[in-house]
C-alpha cells in the first residue's frame, strides 16, 4: 500500500500594501518606483467619474507617466469581458496596469495582465477541471490595485473570478503571479458605497475569514513533491489564522455601524482594513464550501434585483451568494474542528455563548442573527430558488475543486444536495 505524502510546508506570499486616508495620491510615486512608463487604467464608467480616478490621473501626470483609460469593466465579469480587456491591453505598449474599482475590476486587470504577457488559448490558465489549469510560467507586468469596495480583498490575492458564458458556470484563474504588485487601500475611496454594497462586501470579508480559519489544514493536503505545483490556496495555517481572526473581529464590530452611519469614515475604514487582512489570510489559506456553492447561486440568478446595484439585469451580489450558504455549511463542518468553530462564534459575539443553544449551532446562529439584523433575504428561496433548482446548483458546484477540496469534511453530490436544501430557508 502506497503511503500518502502530506504537506509539511506552507508559504505566505502577498502583495505589498499601502493603507491610509489619502494614500491614492501616492499612485504616481508607486508607478514610477515599479518602472512603469505607460500604464493602462482599468475601471468602470461609474468609478471613472468619481474623484478617485481624477486623483489617480493627477498623480500620474505629476510623475510624467503616460496613461490610457479603459472604462468598460463589467460587474460580475465574464470570459468575454476578460477577453475584451485583454485585447485593449495588447493594443499598445503598456508596461503596467492600474485597477480602480471593486473585485470585478481588479480581477479583470489581472486577466488583462496575464493574457497580454503570455499568449495562448484562453482556457490554458483557467482552473481545472473547467480549464486546463496550467501554471503561469513567470512574472507579469506591474499591477497597482486601488479598491473602491471593502469586500473581495482582490488587491492582495492571486485569484480572478469570472462567468464562463458557454457553460453558465463560475470559474477563475488562480496563481501567485496574478497578485498585484501593490494594493493602495484608501478608506476615502469606499465612502460612496451604498448600504447594500457595504453589507454584501462585508459578508464576503466575514466568510473569507471564517472559511480560511476552518479550512482543511495545510498539513492534511497531499503534496506532489514538486514545489512548483504547490497551490496558492494551501489550507489553514498558523499565519493565515492570525489575519482571519482579526478580520472576523473587525467585521463583527463594524458592519452594522458602517451601514447605520454611512458618513462616519471610521467604520468603513475598519471594514476596508478587515477586507485587506482577510485577503492576506485567505489568499494563502483559501476558502471552501460557502464560496464553492456561491458561484452556482450567483450564476443561475433569475429575477433578484438588490437595492444599490445597477438594475440593468438581475444580480445576486457575490457576498450575499456566499453568506446565504454559510449557516448550513458551518453546521456541516463543525465536527471537523469544534474548537475553531466555537472560537469564531465567540469572536463574532462573545456575549451570547452562555445560552442553551447547542454548540454545533452557535456559529451558524451568529451569522443568521447578522442577516436578520440587516434585513437580508431569508435563504435561497428569498433569492428566487426552490427545491427543483437543487440538482443544477449541485452540478455547478461539483467542478469548483480549487475551493471545495479545501472543505474540512469531504463533500460529494449527496452532501451538496443537503446543504443547498438546508440553505433554502434559514429561519
Amino acid at each position: 500500500m502506497t503511503s500518502v505524502n502530506f504537506e509539511k510546508i506552507f508559504a505566505m506570499e502577498n502583495s505589498s500594501i499601502k493603507f491610509g486616508r489619502g494614500s491614492t495620491q501616492d499612485v504616481g510615486f508607486e508607478a514610477k518606483r515599479l518602472g512603469i512608463n505607460k500604464v493602462l487604467i482599468l475601471t468602470d464608467k461609474n468609478i471613472s467619474e468619481l474623484p478617485v480616478t481624477q486623483n489617480v490621473i493627477k498623480s500620474l501626470e505629476a510623475e510624467d507617466i503616460d496613461f490610457k483609460i479603459y472604462s468598460d469593466i463589467k460587474i460580475e465579469p465574464t470570459d468575454s469581458s476578460f477577453k475584451d480587456a485583454s485585447k485593449i491591453a495588447n493594443s499598445d505598449s503598456f508596461d503596467g496596469f492600474i485597477a480602480i474599482g471593486g473585485g470585478s475590476t481588479i480581477d479583470t486587470a489581472k486577466a488583462a495582465n496575464l493574457y497580454s504577457t503570455y499568449q495562448g488559448d484562453f482556457l490554458d490558465y483557467v482552473n481545472a477541471p473547467i480549464g486546463k489549469g496550467k501554471r503561469i510560467p513567470g512574472p507579469l507586468k506591474p499591477l497597482i490595485a486601488i479598491p473602491t469596495t471593502s469586500g473581495t480583498g482582490s488587491e492582495t490575492s492571486g485569484g480572478a473570478i469570472f462567468d464562463l458564458e458557454e457553460m453558465n458556470a463560475k470559474t477563475g484563474l488562480s496563481d501567485r503571479y496574478l497578485r498585484p504588485s501593490i494594493g493602495i487601500v484608501d478608506p476615502i475611496n469606499v465612502m460612496t458605497m451604498p448600504s447594500m454594497v457595504t453589507a454584501c462586501s462585508g459578508f464576503d470579508v466575514l466568510c473569507h475569514g471564517l472559511e480560511s480559519y476552518t479550512a482543511l489544514p495545510f498539513s492534511e493536503r497531499e503534496y506532489s513533491g514538486d514545489p512548483f505545483t504547490r497551490p496558492a490556496y494551501q489550507g489553514s495555517n498558523p499565519i493565515s489564522d492570525i489575519f482571519a481572526l482579526k478580520a472576523i473581529e473587525l467585521v463583527s464590530k463594524n458592519i452594522e455601524k458602517a451601514i447605520s452611519f454611512p458618513d462616519e469614515i471610521l467604520y468603513k475604514e475598519n471594514m476596508l482594513l478587515a477586507s485587506t487582512l482577510a485577503g492576506v489570510g485567505f489568499g494563502n489559506a483559501g476558502v471552501h464550501l460557502p464560496h464553492g456553492m456561491s458561484y452556482a447561486v450567483s450564476g443561475y440568478v433569475k429575477e433578484y434585483l438588490p437595492e444599490g446595484y445597477p438594475d440593468v439585469k438581475p444580480i445576486i451580489p457575490h457576498g450575499l451568494s456566499v453568506i446565504i450558504n454559510a449557516p448550513a455549511v458551518f453546521k456541516f463542518t463543525f465536527e471537523s474542528n469544534p474548537d475553531r468553530h466555537l472560537i469564531a462564534a465567540s469572536i463574532m459575539d462573545s456575549d451570547d455563548l452562555s445560552s442553551d443553544e447547542k454548540s454545533i449551532d452557535l456559529l451558524s446562529s451568529k451569522i443568521i442573527n447578522l442577516l436578520k439584523n440587516l434585513n437580508m433575504p431569508n435563504g435561497l428561496q428569498a433569492l428566487g430558488y426552490n427545491d427543483d433548482d437543487i440538482p443544477k446548483l449541485v452540478d455547478a458546484t461539483l467542478p469548483q475543486h480549487r475551493v471545495t477540496k479545501l472543505s474540512p469534511v469531504k463533500v460529494g453530490k449527496n452532501e451538496l444536495e443537503r446543504l443547498f436544501s438546508d440553505s433554502m430557508s434559514l429561519w
